[in-house]
């Protein structure tokens, strides 16, 4: 397993049969371009793993990537965390684009993400975001992507299943706004209301700062309405991002539950 200090590093290797999953149906599914290349897995898991390989050697065909037999230590070392399952993959990166040429649901739910401060909370936040039914995410210039594997595994596979796009917040705004949407921020500043409080239909941008710095006022003046979470007794700690993102975006599905969003406005 890599060591502490190598944790964040770029890294395209996929760990675990889940977040191997997701590469495949994300490919399937024309969501993103990244491809395996080869599949290792553990020679001596390989009779504990017989339904694994048979979907993998289906798929390999499919896809054009080759699987290899590798020992346990080998495939510790190219990794970061310990629940693999004596299985990776090594892929290419995935091409993000840019937020001008994201394709925009006309009655869409998208969030929008900065300044999240560890792949793992960025990762988890992906995870709640798709369970909670967000069409889309926006992430901004400094994202975990480099680190795809960690965001990947934290994310359940979340991360490739998502359409993303990457540019500023205050250019993901506006071009919302054109869209026609309502943008929504997640702040504690003065002019916040609480959540449940505020109608939030959809079509809806959601904005979510990291709970250090939070987001930027040029981007808070860009905003419809700007929503804070109230806490259940006195305290004066922020949530993590994952905590608020899951919260708000199960809010926002909450209100628009029934709601039709086939992609017409």
């Amino acid at each position: 397993m890599r060591k502490e200090a190598e944790r964040f590093a770029d890294s395209a290797v996929m760990e675990g049969m889940v977040s191997i999953r997701a590469v495949i149906r994300a490919r399937e599914a024309g969501i993103n371009d990244r491809k395996i290349i080869k599949i290792l897995f553990d020679r001596e898991k390989a009779k504990d793993k017989a339904r694994e390989l048979a979907f993998l050697s289906a798929k390999a065909e499919k896809h054009g990537f080759f699987i290899e037999r590798s020992d346990a230590a080998v495939i510790d070392e190219m990794t970061v965390g310990s629940s693999h399952g004596g299985i990776i993959a090594l892929c290419t990166e995935r091409t993000i684009p840019p937020v001008a040429a994201f394709p925009i649901k006309g009655s869409g739910f998208y969030v929008m993400l900065d300044g999240i401060e560890n792949p793992h909370n960025f990762g988890y936040c992906l995870r709640s975001l798709y369970a909670a039914g967000a069409d889309g995410v926006l992430v901004g210039p400094r994202s975990w992507f480099s680190a795809a594997g960690v965001v990947c595994r934290s994310s359940a596979g979340a991360s490739e299943l998502f359409e993303i796009a990457i540019g500023e917040p205050a250019d993901a705004a506006d071009l919302f706004h054109k869209k026609g949407y309502t943008v929504v921020a997640a702040d504690l500043s003065r002019e916040a209301v609480p959540v449940f409080d505020t109608e939030i239909r959809r079509p809806v941008l959601l904005v979510v700062g990291g709970e250090k710095r939070g987001i930027r006022r040029a981007v808070l003046d860009r905003c419809d309405k700007v929503v804070s979470l109230p806490y259940g007794r006195p305290f004066g700690a922020a949530l993590s991002a994952a905590s608020a993102a899951t919260v708000l975006a199960f809010e926002i599905f909450r209100q628009n539950k029934g709601a039709h969003h086939d992609g017409k406005a």
